[in-house]
């Protein structure tokens, strides 16, 4: 399997509220969150790693050009300043394509690495007309939650940002995707489609064959107060 890592973000909350580190680099249990990410894809068994950041993140890219020398796999770099996490993705897909199903997450999706391991090797055994597998969670802590519709295969159905009755997971910010999704990103793109959630919605749209994967708790780190939280979750505190 094949990873990817939107970093390209500017952290702007954790700044205003006092966070010195770029966000990238916020630690979660000793570790910068980047490098945990990189770690748990790796023991996932990850042919390459693939990480966009931005132009500012100079410390990021610094980082993990270090960190590349010590990884048993590939690990590409862009650094570039987009304007939405979409067109992150899109400056990674080049990386991803021809390399059948891919893993892409955001930088400050925090999940238990047994839970994603469990996820991955669903994904890895799902029958080939699957085009993706989306990381669901019902666990709701986002200020603006992407709701996921399933029917009762657990194909996705629908992606929306309000609740609606019996829909009881939204986004979990892990997209296990395809080569079959790529040209939907570049068709977005052209129309000037902007927004993960308006690309997710065109995916449903053409027709791909997408399964929501329940991962259990997932969590954001979007506020200074996210952090202890955080740690509290990785190592089974948060009762």
């Amino acid at each position: 399997m094949n990873f990817g890592i939107i970093a390209a973000g500017q952290g702007s909350r954790l700044v205003q509220e006092g966070v010195c580190f770029p966000k990238p680099l916020v630690r979660i249990d000793g570790k910068p969150m980047i490098g945990r990410l990189i770690d748990i894809f790796v023991r996932c068994g990850a042919e390459s790693v693939s990480v966009i950041v931005n132009e500012e993140m100079t410390e990021v890219a610094d980082f993990l050009r270090l960190l590349s020398s010590e990884l048993p796999c590939p690990l590409n770099l862009v650094v570039k300043t987009t304007p939405t996490s979409m067109h992150s993705f899109y400056e990674l897909s080049s990386l991803m394509e021809g390399k059948g199903r891919f893993v892409i997450t955001t930088v400050d999706t925090i999940f238990r690495e047994e839970d994603f391991a469990k996820y991955i090797e669903a994904y890895a055994c799902a029958p080939s007309e699957v085009d993706g597998m989306m990381a669901v969670t019902g666990f709701i802590d986002d200020e603006k939650p992407l709701y996921v519709a399933v029917d009762d295969e657990d194909r996705i159905t629908g992606f929306l940002d309000k609740a609606e009755p019996g829909i009881k997971f939204v986004s979990g910010g892990i997209y296990g995707l395809s080569d079959r999704a790529i040209p939907v990103l570049r068709d977005c793109l052209d129309k000037g489609v902007g927004r993960m959630r308006n690309y997710q919605r065109a995916l449903v749209d053409a027709g791909l064959l997408l399964k929501a994967y329940d991962m259990n708790k997932i969590v954001d780190v979007d506020h200074a107060s996210d952090i202890a939280s955080a740690e509290a979750f990785v190592k089974g505190e948060d009762k």
